[in-house]
């Protein structure tokens, strides 16, 4: 079987750095706010091109810390809207809910990514941020969606919770908006050995908030000027990150050629091959194939040995726990259905070798109805 993510082998090569950092940290006696994650923040921040990073617990609480931080700084009024793409994983809207916002679910385009003019068609009074998505490892068109904010007075908060490397007009991502919410799930590009997340930016005063609201609201020990919460990236995890963010480049740089070869191999009349062929601009988190017979194909590969998964089957605007809180929850959008019903994620990691793709593709290939 070739597994969708060898999580397991793809840790394995990088050790013994990974043991030795691990080892590191327990043979120091200091497990929180300590110099490892002070050092992650500073490299993570410098290979970004940002001046601030702020390691938090998870993807989910960088987003909602980054908006209840903006939403004090900013003085929002209650009840503020915010536009996210309705193809997401839950998290972007769910972060909007839990710093007391409102979500307001916009169409994507074919590569299932918000553009400015999706997001100026749900655009009120009342919106003051957008979060474009760059799902799957593939950024959205942020030169002309910060035009766009701009223009009116929007903030942008990037979820790049899948896109650690991927760049846009000689940027990386999380460099665009007035902040950045990246997540270090083991599974994504750069993933630790347990939840973490950081918030980016280049305003002090976000990055201060941020930081401030994640220990408790306390900016001094015993003094909380706010109601805040626990959430902070531990030293083991920043240690990892911090090997593993080295090599990071050259591993995305590996999914890349992977994805190329899957490009090349792949000639199924029964698939769409994501971003017309283009293999460069995305770092491929996910390497998303498009089946209108998907569970169909995916028997068929599982059955010559070929993991796949899916993301996602459900947009935001049919989740359950979403219906009480977002602006729009009947709003059709069918480029968002399309890939619910359609999107199947073939294997794809820095060990996935040639052969192993060239497997695949034979296997896709021979897909019949």
């Amino acid at each position: 079987m070739i597994p969708f993510l060898p999580l397991q082998s793809v840790n394995a090569s990088f050790e013994p750095q990974l043991s030795q950092a691990v080892q590191r940290v327990v043979q120091s006696g200091w497990y929180l706010l300590g110099e490892e994650c002070k050092a992650f923040e500073g490299e993570f921040a410098r290979w970004l091109g940002v001046s601030h990073c702020v390691g938090v617990g998870s993807g989910l609480d960088a987003l909602t810390l980054a908006l209840r931080a903006m939403a004090g700084l900013y003085h929002w009024p209650a009840h503020a809207e915010v536009i996210v793409p309705d193809m997401t994983f839950v998290a972007t809207a769910e972060a909007v809910v839990l710093a007391g916002l409102v979500p307001v679910l916009a169409e994507v385009d074919d590569n299932a990514l918000l553009t400015a003019e999706n997001a100026e068609k749900v655009r009120t009074a009342r919106t003051k941020a957008v979060i474009p998505v760059h799902l799957y490892g593939h950024p959205a068109d942020m030169p002309t969606l910060c035009e766009w904010a701009g223009q009116h007075g929007l903030v942008v908060l990037e979820d790049a919770a899948q896109a650690h490397g991927a760049e846009v007009g000689g940027k990386r991502v999380g460099c665009w908006g007035h902040a950045a919410a990246f997540s270090f799930y083991p599974g994504k590009n750069l993933g630790a050995l347990g939840n973490g997340g950081a918030v980016v930016t280049d305003d002090a005063g976000l990055a201060r908030q941020v930081r401030t609201l994640a220990n408790y609201g306390a900016r001094e020990k015993y003094r909380h000027e706010v109601l805040g919460v626990n959430s902070r990236l531990d030293e083991v995890q920043a240690a990892v990150l911090r090997v593993k963010l080295a090599r990071l480049d050259a591993d995305n740089e590996a999914r890349r050629q992977a994805a190329r070869l899957y490009a090349e191999g792949i000639r199924s009349p029964h698939v769409v091959k994501p971003y017309q062929g283009d293999t460069q601009r995305s770092v491929f988190h996910i390497y998303p194939l498009r089946c209108l017979h998907r569970e169909a194909l995916a028997r068929h590969l599982a059955a010559q040995g070929v993991e796949t998964l899916v993301h996602y089957p459900r947009t935001l605007s049919q989740q359950p726990a979403l219906q009480p809180y977002v602006a729009n929850p009947a709003e059709p959008h069918p480029h968002a259905l399309c890939w619910a019903v359609q999107e199947l994620s073939l294997p794809i990691s820095p060990l996935l070798t040639a052969n192993e793709v060239s497997h695949i593709c034979e296997a896709i290939n021979q897909f019949n109805l």
